[in-house]
């Protein structure tokens, strides 16, 4: 059933009706009711409390009692100590409107006959109203408060909800403003945008109808002019049609009237006027001067096809804020630097159509630097394409805005860094004649040259041209003395000035910070100083020559750290010169007196298992060398590149250290073994120079791997043609191919191969052949040599079943034969 107050579908207990909880103040408002009409009407009205109806007619109504009292027991109320506080109204024509404000709800009794108590408590327990005595009977030992108490929690909770209810309803109250609002401007928008369509459209039919009016008013012109031209031509074809019609008439009447005599007379006359006449019509064109053709050309089929998706409504407007922008190369002096702009919708939707003002511009923040606006080139699909080329290196921001209001994420800063390849120009040469010793570049692409005998900074711009010069000789501040050492981070500028044996810090602009040192071989003293650097944490750090040491410093000058080799496991160097940081941080030392390069960690801790450890084994390595052998095996072509390639797995060009060694001991020509028995060729010894590793026939020896496919077959016996067999491969015949490893050292063949390259493997190709041939024959089969020798080249037979096998691979793969190739050979 629905109650008739809140309207909700409600399920009736099983009890029915009567177990449905009772509606109090509905029955009360009903009560409130029936007195009202009660009262309402007309006539006099019997006293409720008399037995016999009272002494009189009633004249008021107790709204504790609810009940209509005449004279005598209102007086009865009046004087009764427990009914005097009684709320009394007097019945007359403002009765009705005082009565529903002044009524009060009748006590709730017990139900129980013999209690006939108030209802004051309330059990918990059993969720039930109860008087004073259920509860010490009935309720005991449940949990038991005051109804007053239990109905001030509910009605505190009554009351919070009634605030959050209010505030909801004060929410739904403004969203509901809000969509009429909306609701009223959706109106005018589509009245804005239906005339917005209409007049572009009404401009475009005006468009459409004023090209048709030009383009017949041209046709027309081309009309009359080539009627005109045709007409023309007509009247002067004409006119010689007419002249020589009259000499035709004329000679014929001249042969049929005129005598012997007269034609004679006339014969010279004739003639000239008709060889005028058609001279006239030689220069004539017999052709028509004019074509008929008149063209028109509308591209109608673009103009509907771009007129089909002309315009667009969207039910949300572009958002610069929403609006992102990225770029994935680095900003770079004189480089161009691409920027992308994706368009987004207040819904945070790409927006598909272009046509927005787009601008950027790239700021600065040094005073001397210039404003550099972006190229903008609109793709039509939301996207936007953004070049800017910035002037100068350092700090900078960029800009970028979309119908005049920032996209997200700008202003933001940009850092353009220097372009070091625009200064790479092998034919510039700089005129520094004061001794240059020191270089820096600043980001903004000048270059700083430190020079002994000037004793001062010159400054170039990136042409080479001189722009000024920063300090002079002597001892005081922002002076110099023979400096060596520069280095520029930012705007400061840092020199060590070995005359002075000092550190000083100056601005790029020449003006002096501050320096520090002296001459000695304490703290905050130096001897020499020939370098200085600073690393990622601002700490300066300087090679102090003469006192054999390298010091760090922080900013203010303050001594941190002294490195002197004086360290476990490392010994003193002499002389530091140079000095470098990788990306860990490390300090690697070059000391020109001890002949060492140092690897230190930037705490100062000697790194035993970097540069320096690796350098000393190599010295140890080639030391029993004789010099020439050495000078050989680090200046030669091919050693270079054997010596500075990448060690990398994956590229088949990494050595384990054991095998290294050898190979440089072999390329020097000193001992590698002991002349001990080939443990793979019986009968066989090992020389200490190595030549037998290179050139012992047993494959296992070099380590030839050969991956055995399901179609390939390994004979592993002794009388053996071939080392793989590969079945039905040339017109259902079976190749052998025979594997085999020579070495161009062989005496057999040295002097040819150091004329012809693969002279090696071929000798042995034919010997393969001699050996291997008959029997294959016998069998049905085809020998193929495979031979490659041990600096890696490949026979001409080999090579050609390589090619042969890689074109297969890519026809069946649709991969590079080239890549297959690589991988082959690398395998």
């Amino acid at each position: 059933m629905e109650c008739p107050t809140c309207q909700r579908s409600i399920t009736i207990p099983e009890g029915g009706v009567n177990d449905i909880p009772q509606n109090l103040h509905l029955g009360f408002e009903v009560e409130v009711a029936g007195y009202m009409s009660r009262i309402g009407c007309d006539g006099e009205k019997s006293c409720d409390a008399c037995i016999d109806g009272g002494m009189g007619p009633a004249v008021v109504f107790c709204c504790t009692c609810h009940q209509l009292l005449c004279k005598l027991c209102h007086d009865y109320h009046k004087r009764n100590k427990i009914l005097y506080h009684h709320q009394i109204v007097e019945l007359g024509k403002d009765s009705l409107e005082l009565l529903p404000f002044t009524i009060k709800p009748a006590e709730r009794l017990c139900s129980l006959p013999q209690h006939d108590k108030e209802l004051k408590f309330y059990c918990e327990t059993c969720q039930l109203q109860t008087c004073r005595d259920c509860t010490l009977v009935l309720h005991k030992n449940h949990r038991i408060d005051e109804i007053c108490n239990i109905a001030k929690v509910h009605r505190d909770a009554m009351r919070e909800a009634l605030v959050c209810a209010q505030d909801v309803a004060s929410k739904l109250t403004r969203a509901i403003i809000a969509n009429d609002k909306e609701a009223e401007q959706v109106q005018t928008s589509r009245a804005n945008v239906t005339l917005i369509i209409t007049q572009a459209f009404e401009q475009l039919r005006q468009t459409i109808e004023d090209r048709k009016k030009a383009l017949l008013s041209e046709m027309e012109a081309i009309s009359v002019f080539k009627t005109t031209s045709l007409t023309l031509q007509n009247e002067q074809l004409k006119k010689m049609q007419d002249e020589i019609g009259r000499y035709t008439e004329m000679t014929t009447h001249i042969l049929q009237t005129h005598t012997d005599h007269e034609i004679i007379v006339l014969r010279d006359l004739l003639p000239t006027e008709l060889k005028a006449t058609l001279k006239k019509v030689e220069n004539m064109s017999l052709t028509p001067n004019q074509s008929s053709d008149i063209h028109v050309f509308l591209h109608t089929d673009t103009l509907i096809k771009d007129l089909s998706i002309f315009g667009h409504v969207m039910d949300s407007s572009p958002s610069p804020s929403q609006s992102t922008w990225s770029s994935e190369s680095l900003a770079k002096v004189k480089e161009k630097y691409c920027v992308k702009v994706e368009t987004m919708t207040s819904k945070g939707e790409r927006y598909p159509y272009g046509g927005l003002q787009v601008k950027a511009e790239l700021r600065p923040k040094s005073r001397d630097g210039a404003v550099v606006p972006g190229d903008v080139e609109d793709h039509g699909d939301g996207t936007y394409a953004i070049t800017l080329n910035p002037i100068i290196a350092g700090p900078h921001q960029l800009l970028i805005t979309m119908d005049g209001q920032h996209v997200q994420k700008s202003p933001c800063d940009l850092h353009v860094r220097m372009n070091y390849s625009i200064l790479c120009n092998p034919e510039q040469v700089i005129n520094c004649s004061g001794g240059p010793s020191g270089i820096a570049i600043h980001d903004s692409g000048d270059i700083y040259v430190a020079c002994i005998d000037d004793s001062c900074i010159h400054v170039f711009d990136q042409d080479g041209q001189q722009k000024k010069t920063i300090g002079s000789k002597g001892s005081g501040d922002g002076q110099f003395s023979g400096p060596r050492g520069l280095f520029i981070k930012g705007d400061v500028m840092y020199v060590a000035d070995t005359g002075n044996n000092c550190i000083q810090k100056l601005t790029t602009e020449g003006q002096f910070l501050q320096k520090f040192g002296s001459l000695g071989s304490g703290q905050g003293q130096f001897n020499k100083p020939l370098l200085v650097i600073v690393d990622q944490s601002d700490r300066l750090i300087v090679a102090d020559n003469l006192n054999h040491r390298v010091v760090v410093l922080d900013q203010v000058g303050t001594w941190l750290l002294t490195i002197n080799g004086n360290v476990s496991g490392c010994q003193a160097f002499k002389e530091p010169y140079g000095l470098a940081l990788d990306p860990q941080g490390n300090i690697h030392v070059a000391a020109n007196g001890s002949n060492t390069i140092k690897v230190f960690t930037p705490e100062g801790t000697y790194s035993s298992h970097h540069l320096s450890q690796a350098i000393e084994t190599f010295n140890s390595l080639v030391s029993p060398a004789d010099a020439v052998s050495v000078e050989s095996l680090l200046t030669s072509s091919i050693s270079q590149k054997y010596l500075s390639v990448v060690p990398s797995e994956n590229l088949g060009l990494h050595l384990d250290p054991p095998v290294f060694q050898v190979a440089i001991k072999w390329w020097l020509g000193l001992d590698t073994s002991e002349g001990s028995q080939c443990a793979l060729c019986p009968g066989s010894t090992l020389d200490h120079l190595g030549h037998h590793a290179v050139t012992c026939k047993n494959l296992s020896h070099i380590g030839v791997k050969v991956e055995v496919g399901n179609n390939l077959s390994r004979d592993h016996s002794k009388t053996r043609p071939a080392d793989i067999l590969l079945p039905n491969w040339f017109l259902g015949r079976t190749a052998a191919l025979d594997v085999s490893i020579t070495s161009p050292l062989n005496p057999v063949t040295l002097l040819e191969a150091g004329v012809s390259a693969t002279t090696a493997a071929q000798a042995t190709e034919a010997r393969k052949h001699q050996a291997n041939d008959p029997k294959c024959s016998e069998l049905g089969w085809v020998c193929i040599p495979m031979v490659v020798e041990t600096y890696g080249a490949w026979g001409k037979e080999a090579t050609a079943i390589i090619s042969s096998v890689a074109s297969s691979l890519a026809t069946s793969t649709c991969r590079p034969k080239s890549t297959i190739l690589h991988e082959i050979i690398l395998f």
